[in-house]
């Protein structure tokens, strides 16, 4: 009597087969995962602007209805001490019949999630989903000192604003 051998393993083609499906349950899953990630950054980018804006009211509020400057001097005005004129606060006679300190809004400079950019430009009158005028992380309706003061975070690839009035 001879015995019969059984082997105990999976086939190649088994294998295959299950290789093949967890491909196609990848496929299917990984654009999700990505999804979620522009999802997640870009509620990152309505938060701090929500933050920003905030912030940019309580400096006008205290700098007798002046906004701070668009540029880089908006992230000076907003990461530093301030007299009631805007200047920075050196706790000399000036700043201190000026009034203040007051600041600093932020603690630091927050990068637009979506993009990576600090840069805030003047875009006046700028509405959703307008574009901004230039490459840049915020977009701040300034005009002069005369605009709202709102500031709009923009996209990586567009550069849309993602945050309306």
């Amino acid at each position: 009597m001879s015995a019969i051998r059984k082997n105990k393993g999976f086939t190649l083609i088994e294998i295959l087969i299950v290789v093949i499906i967890l491909g196609i349950l990848a496929a299917i899953v990984i654009p999700q995962f990505s999804n979620a990630s522009t999802s997640a950054k870009t509620s990152a980018v309505v938060s701090t602007a929500q933050s920003l804006r905030s912030q940019v009211a309580l400096y006008k509020l205290q700098h007798n209805d002046t906004l701070p400057a668009a540029g880089a001097a908006f992230w000076t005005a907003m990461t530093t001490q301030t007299d009631s004129l805007g200047a920075a606060w050196t706790n000399s006679a000036a700043n201190q019949a000026a009034g203040g300190p007051w600041g600093p809004y932020m603690q630091s400079t927050p990068p637009n999630a979506l993009n990576g950019l600090t840069t805030v430009l003047d875009n006046a009158g700028i509405l959703y989903p307008g574009a901004a005028a230039a490459v840049c992380g915020w977009a701040y309706d300034y005009n002069g000192g005369a605009g709202s003061g709102r500031i709009y975070g923009t996209d990586a690839a567009t550069q849309k604003t993602l945050v309306g009035p």
